[in-house]
């Protein structure tokens, strides 16, 4: 069975958020779910990333905080009253809490310049069936991966919760210190409001799902400026929005 068990983040000291994740890669887990929230613009904005306790501690490896870089400030009111030490599901991610215009406001709409050809992306979906092990074991896992235009798969990171395995492949980009505009985020499933959100918030310009897109997350990435695939399967795919960056 994929392992579930709760991550609680805290900065500084104070709880910000409770997910339900499956343990591992933890670090990347944090460190892309305070880009997609707004808490950090990038990893000059953190001091440490560590696990609270000490191993053998009963919870050990299930608590993280994290301090602000020197000259850095952590600005966990961000995230509202409302969402500040909540429980976040595997499954729901941010729940609709984040409107698109709140996304704009945090970030500009993309315009970057690059293309992505159309004989590439229809392969790139077909590149998370080989590293999905979690999935292959019990068949209860989403897959998210970062792919170069060239079709060169980066990494790819696995969860019970699909918008955590995003956030674990795009704290994985921020740590490498890769250039996210020339990259596309590949994800398991469909692709809802919060994929599309953490893909704008995190300077990628595609997105390429398995499977359909919300109307929300299709909205969102068309203001957004975000090429939103769905649909992807063997040699057919879908272009929501953004066609212009899919070169046939």
């Amino acid at each position: 069975m994929a392992v579930e068990e709760p991550l609680e983040i805290r900065v500084a000291g104070e709880t910000i958020a409770v997910t339900m994740r499956t343990p591992g890669n933890d670090h990347e887990l944090v460190v892309g779910f305070l880009l997609a929230e707004g808490i950090i613009d990038g990893t000059r904005d953190l001091g440490r990333v560590f696990h609270c306790g000490r191993p053998g501690d009963e919870g050990y490896g299930n608590v993280m905080d994290v301090t602000a870089a020197p000259g850095a400030s952590l600005d966990v009111e961000r995230l509202g009253p409302a969402r500040r030490g909540t429980l976040t599901s595997s499954a729901c991610g941010i729940c609709g809490r984040r409107s698109i215009d709140d996304l704009l406001a945090a970030r500009e709409p993309l315009r970057v310049e690059v293309r992505f050809a159309a004989r590439v992306v229809e392969h790139f979906a077909s590149l998370l069936g080989g590293g999905q092990r979690l999935f292959r074991d019990t068949g209860g896992t989403h897959a998210a991966a970062l792919v170069r235009a060239d079709g060169d798969l980066l990494h790819l990171r696995e969860d019970v919760g699909r918008h955590n395995a995003v956030d674990k492949s795009v704290g994985r980009m921020l740590l490498d210190g890769l250039d996210p505009e020339s990259l596309a985020l590949v994800v398991s499933g469909r692709s809802s409001f919060e994929i599309v959100q953490k893909a704008a918030r995190a300077r990628i310009p595609l997105v390429v799902a398995v499977s359909a897109p919300t109307s929300l997350a299709v909205d969102a990435a068309r203001r957004a400026g975000v090429t939103l695939v769905g649909f992807a399967r063997g040699e057919a795919f879908n272009v929501y929005t953004g066609a212009e960056r899919v070169v046939f």
